[in-house]
């Protein structure tokens, strides 16, 4: 059966630990890796604009010796006149891998179940899941242990970030906290999974409405803008509802003294984060953003491998 990542779960807690050691390899190895020698061609398909993540996927591809094929839905059949099936099983037999930046979780589900080659989630509107490879990559270099670190996120409870981290960090381990508003909680069957995931990891889940509670003791600190694609015409209330949720130094302060502020960017300077915190001496947010290539590569060369198992 072909294996995808569509959702940090994906992954059992074994594979998540095999891809964080093998990004490192492939970091202290920049081009030792050629799995897609050929060049093979990987499709990365875009419905959402893009910095780090078209960059990091293009770049990737072509350190393992492939050819990123950048294919915006714009300009092609795929959402239009070809589900997103009949799509995949036309690039199957073109492409190595198909990476697919999206808004609904359930045509990246659709694609991958017509498809004999690996789908990539690179964003939808549930999950995050590349980023949260990255973020756990960055979290070990900066702290050298996961399992039983506090990590607490902060603002939009229901984003994709946030429900990435609950799954991703209970694979890892971690003590997992999501402070936001009641009306912007995660998805009650997310946390039920993650919760199922932290009772056999010894990790834990907690939901909160208190970001200086949750922020207490943390080794992580995480947030993410509160107004994420697709949801500009809710601006106002969002600002006015998470206008507490702001990582200031006052409250990064909470934290352990060697904690580490992460945001997967861009950023909105003096909304949700100061830029005392995210410029400060805490911020890891530029390794953060680079390690999504070392992450990203990894988990490539990972689902290649499996398949052709």
């Amino acid at each position: 059966m072909t294996r995808h990542f569509l959702r940090d779960d994906d992954l059992t807690p074994e594979e998540q630990a095999q891809v964080l050691d093998l990004a490192v390899q492939i970091r202290d190895d920049r081009w030792g890796r050629k799995p897609l020698a050929g060049p093979q061609t990987v499709a990365v398909i875009f419905d959402k604009s893009s910095t780090r993540t078209r960059v990091s996927f293009a770049v990737g591809i072509a350190d393992l010796g492939g050819s990123p094929l950048i294919i915006s839905t714009a300009n092609s059949q795929l959402g239009g006149k070809e589900t997103p099936s009949d799509t995949a099983r036309v690039l199957e037999r073109l492409v190595s891998a198909i990476v697919w930046r999206t808004y609904a979780q359930s045509g990246l589900e659709e694609m991958a179940s017509g498809t004999t080659v690996p789908v990539v989630n690179a964003l939808s509107d549930d999950f995050h899941p590349c980023q949260l490879l990255a973020d756990l990559l960055t979290i070990r270099d900066a702290l050298g242990t996961l399992a039983g670190r506090t990590v607490t996120f902060l603002g939009d409870g229901a984003s994709n970030m946030a429900q990435s981290y609950l799954l991703a960090g209970a694979l890892a381990g971690m003590n997992v906290r999501v402070a936001s508003p009641d009306d912007f909680a995660p998805d009650a069957r997310v946390v039920a999974d993650a919760d199922a995931i932290a009772a056999r990891t010894g990790g834990s889940v907690e939901l909160c409405t208190d970001p200086f509670g949750a922020a207490a003791g943390a080794d992580v600190v995480v947030t993410d803008t509160w107004v994420s694609m697709g949801k500009e015409e809710e601006k106002a209330r969002r600002i006015a509802a998470m206008a507490s949720y702001k990582v200031t130094p006052e409250l990064m302060a909470l934290a352990k003294p060697s904690a580490i502020f992460l945001h997967c960017l861009p950023a909105d300077r003096g909304y949700e984060v100061d830029p005392e915190v995210i410029d400060g001496p805490q911020s890891a947010v530029w390794n953060q953003a680079e390690n999504r290539l070392h992450a990203q590569k990894a988990l490539l060369v990972w689902l290649l491998e499996k398949n052709a198992a």
